[in-house]
Formats: C-alpha cells, structure tokens, sequence
C-alpha cells in the first residue's frame, strides 16, 4: 500500500475554494479600470486542472499605474482570500507568490501592454477581461506560431549537460553527495528537456519539472519508465552507475537534435567529454 494522506478531506476541497478565489479576484479586477486585460495561464488556461492546480494570474495594467501595482503586489490578494505567506523576492520583481490558508496559491504577474507580445507560451491561456481586445489578437498571432528548437537552444541544453554531468562526478570525489545528487536530478531533467524538443514541444524552463511526469505528462511511457529507472540514493556507486545507464539516451537524442537541426553530431568530441568522469 503506498503513501496516504491525513489530509483526504481537505484536498477534495480545494476545486471548490479554488474557484472561489477565481471569483473573487475576477470580481475585484473586473471593475478596476486601471487593468486592462485579465487571463489565466499554467493548468487552468490548459484546461487540464487537477486537485493540486494553483492560480496562474496574469493581470496587463495601464502603463501609468504598473509601479503602483507593484509597489501594492503584496495588498492586493488578502482582498482575496486569507493569505497565509508570501513568496515575494523583494519589490522590484513584477510578480508575488500568495499562499493561501486552503491550500491554494496564486501567482500573480504583472504587465504593461508592450511586454504582452505573441508567443508558443499564450497559445494556452483562458481570458477573463480584455478592455481593448488587444489579448484576443494576441492570442489569435500565438495560435499560429509553433516551437521549433533552435540551434541556440541545442548548445545550451548539451554544454549544460555536460556540465551537470562533470561536476556530479566531482561532487562525488569529494564525498558531497547531496550535491551530487542535484546534479543527476539536472541530468534527468535535462532528457525530459531533449525529449520535449526531439518531438517540437516547449519544453519548462529549466527547474521546473511541472507536468514531465504523472497523468499530465507528454512523454511517452519509455521515457517515462527511463526516468524512473535513473532514481538513485547517496551511494556513490550508485550514482556513477545512473551516470553512465543515462548516456546511451543523451547520445541517442543528441544525435537525432543535431540531423534535426542540420548541425555535425561530432560524436568523438562528444564521447571524449563523457570519457573523462566513467
């Protein structure tokens, strides 16, 4: 029998208080003429909410008044429901984190009207106001467009992976094995990333895990089961072994990223970089 919570019946609450803070953010913004545009993003733009969804709020504010909002970022969400904390990185970052005492939390961003732009990221969005109109054109353009990875992007994910997969090695020498273990859950997570581009879907930004595994995942039930092959504890072993059942993956999607993307393979620089740590 796996894990079970003591805290069954309150989870089963949380759609309905979730809807209740959406009430009530949409009533308060809806009759401030000085936002603009309201829209969800994350799983309720998506439309594939579960129990555990949070609020992903976008609020688009005239020019004039966007430091007033930030300065008041903090203000705003107790007219929403009891806060219990903030997550907030100080007053000159343009959104807040509100964690509420139903077990919901809201992020909110704030925006001028110029940094609204098209974009993969809004082809998924539920609108709650739109002044203007300018969110439905906007969404309209991001319908259109589609991710293709880039060769930029390519660079980036195997540098950083070769890093990640260096200094695991490191970390292991000198016995610091948490840290070790970051960085194999780097490494993991840098193959969901590769998995997500291989077959042109946006990928997280890297450190956010959201939605790579469980019922809402994209990936398919190999890759699936390949990740969960590569858990491992503290043993150092153990993490050299993960280090190594991973590469035959990376060099596989590499080299189907780089045919994709029209660039040399180059696998004997690449099998030099592996060589040095297994």
């Amino acid at each position: 029998m796996g894990f079970v919570t003591r805290h069954k019946e309150r989870d089963l609450e949380i759609p309905k208080h979730r809807q209740d803070l959406m009430t009530a953010i949409e009533k308060d913004l809806f009759n401030d003429d000085d936002v603009l545009a309201v829209f969800y993003g994350g799983s309720i733009g998506s439309e594939n909410m579960d129990l555990y969804s949070d609020i992903d709020l976008r609020i688009v504010v005239l020019p004039e008044k966007f430091q007033e909002f930030i300065s008041n970022k903090k203000n705003r969400p107790k007219k929403w429901g009891n806060v219990l904390y903030f997550e907030d990185l100080g007053p000159f970052v343009t959104y807040s984190i509100a964690h509420y005492d139903c077990f919901v939390k809201v992020d909110t961003f704030y925006y001028k009207p110029e940094d609204i732009q098209p974009s993969v990221w809004l082809k998924n969005i539920k609108i709650v106001k739109d002044t203007n109109g300018m969110l439905a054109d906007i969404l309209d353009q991001s319908m259109a467009l589609s991710y293709e990875p880039t060769i930029e992007e390519l660079e980036l994910w195997r540098t950083k992976f070769f890093a990640y997969f260096h200094e695991a090695y490191r970390r292991v020498m000198r016995k610091e094995y948490y840290y070790a273990l970051k960085c194999i859950d780097n490494l993991r997570l840098s193959m969901a990333t590769a998995w997500y581009m291989e077959v042109g879907i946006q990928p997280n930004t890297f450190g956010d895990w959201a939605k790579y595994e469980g019922e809402r995942s994209k990936l398919e039930a190999w890759q699936l089961s390949l990740l969960e092959s590569w858990e491992c504890g503290r043993n150092p072993l153990e993490i050299m072994n993960v280090m190594k059942s991973i590469v035959p993956e990376f060099k596989r999607v590499h080299k189907n990223l780089c045919n994709k993307l029209g660039i040399e393979e180059n696998s004997e620089w690449i099998n030099g970089i592996i060589d040095m740590v297994i």
